[in-house]
């Protein structure tokens, strides 16, 4: 009889450590899910891990995913069909953005007298009328007549107590400093010459010839250099590669060039002198040597990396490349044609609401879940 309630109390035990372990077992599985999150956290924070992540990644683009190979031939052969009509949609979509050119080069004319007119209220060649200065911003409809003229005299008292400004006074000084992706392109001894710039003009390149936009900078007269007129050129091109038809994404830049920089004797701040001491090892002398050696300058922007006839570039000169070309399209696309918002800061403004709208939005999705959670008779805030 002992034996028999031994035997079950061990059928028992065992019954109740199955429950056990399977209660263990569920813990130990939320166990290994939260350290999961926090490794894949910690390893998404590490860049060294995301670098190699990265570069898994790339070589996995254009790699066959083992579908293709499992087809049956004659559907490969429809599938390969199918390739060549995309190919001949990539040379169509290219007649489409060579068109779009011609479009850019046609409203570019009718842009530039509106272009040339600013550059003469901002280089005091020109006076606009009263009427042309009326600007109704947002804050003056709610101000009261009485606030208005208030503001209006004081406006009056502060233009009197300093010096009559012709124009605007570094214009474009203040574009550049007020956009991240150039102030960081700005040296201190920068900026005295940037103040003497008046004005920049994006030239498209003439029908039927190659694709390219050239940047022209026009500087007064200044104690820097000579030149009145700094360019930059970008050589693009809008057609598929033919050794990778798929990758044609619209044109693309190919290599800039830029101009050569008369220097005033001194004024050169491209480059910069060094003095280094070096010991002889026989005697024991030291002398000091001065050396010229390169400078961080935005100037150096007008005297980019050649790209050698084969194409290949060190990192260095590619991560230059890289970043000028961002430059040169940012500043034909945004900064040429809304240079005055860029001035007050409202396009950079405009830039930032468009990021915290989305935002917004996404914490309104947020909401509107939580309150249908909420309103859902059957929903229960333990589970």
């Amino acid at each position: 009889m002992a034996d028999i309630d031994n035997k079950d109390q061990a059928e028992m035990d065992q019954a109740d450590m199955e429950d056990v372990e399977e209660v263990e077992e569920e813990e130990t599985g939320e166990d290994v899910n939260s350290k999961a999150r926090q490794l894949t956290v910690q390893m998404m924070q590490n860049p060294q891990i995301l670098a190699a992540l990265q570069e898994r990644l790339d070589g996995l683009v254009g790699s066959p995913s083992g579908y293709m190979e499992s087809l049956p031939k004659v559907v490969k052969r429809r599938v390969n069909a199918l390739k060549n009509l995309q190919v001949k949609c990539a040379h169509i979509e290219a007649k489409f953005y060579e068109e779009v050119h011609e479009l850019e080069r046609k409203y570019a004319a009718l842009y530039q007298p509106l272009f040339d007119k600013r550059s003469e209220i901002i280089n005091a060649a020109y006076e606009p009328t009263d009427e042309e200065c009326e600007w109704k911003a947002d804050e003056e409809e709610e101000l009261t007549e009485e606030m208005k003229e208030k503001a209006k005299v004081d406006e009056e008292k502060k233009d009197e107590e300093k010096e009559d400004p012709k124009g605007v006074p570094e214009f474009w000084l203040t574009v550049f400093k007020n956009v991240d992706l150039l102030s960081d392109m700005l040296q201190e001894h920068d900026e005295p010459i940037l103040k003497h710039l008046k004005d920049i003009k994006v030239k498209f390149s003439d029908p039927g010839q190659p694709m390219n936009f050239t940047l022209e900078f026009y500087f007064e007269c200044n104690d820097f250099f000579s030149n009145e007129l700094l360019v930059k050129t970008y050589k693009m091109r809008s057609e598929p590669d033919e050794s990778d038809p798929f990758a044609f994404d619209g044109p693309e830049i190919m290599g800039c060039t830029g101009c050569q920089i008369d220097w005033k004797k001194g004024k050169n701040i491209t480059l910069k002198t060094i003095k280094k001491k070096q010991k002889h090892k026989g005697r024991g002398t030291v002398r000091t040597v001065t050396k010229t050696v390169p400078n961080d300058s935005f100037f150096n922007f007008f005297t980019p990396p050649e790209v050698p006839e084969s194409g290949e570039l060190d990192e260095d000169s590619e991560a230059i490349l890289a970043a000028d070309f961002e430059i040169g399209h940012f500043l034909r696309e945004r900064i040429v044609p809304r240079a005055v918002l860029y001035f007050t800061g409202e396009a950079i403004e405009d830039d930032d609401d468009d990021y915290d709208e989305e935002g917004e939005e996404a914490d309104d999705e947020e909401g509107e879940e939580e309150a249908d959670e909420e309103n859902d008779p059957n929903y229960d805030p333990k589970v």
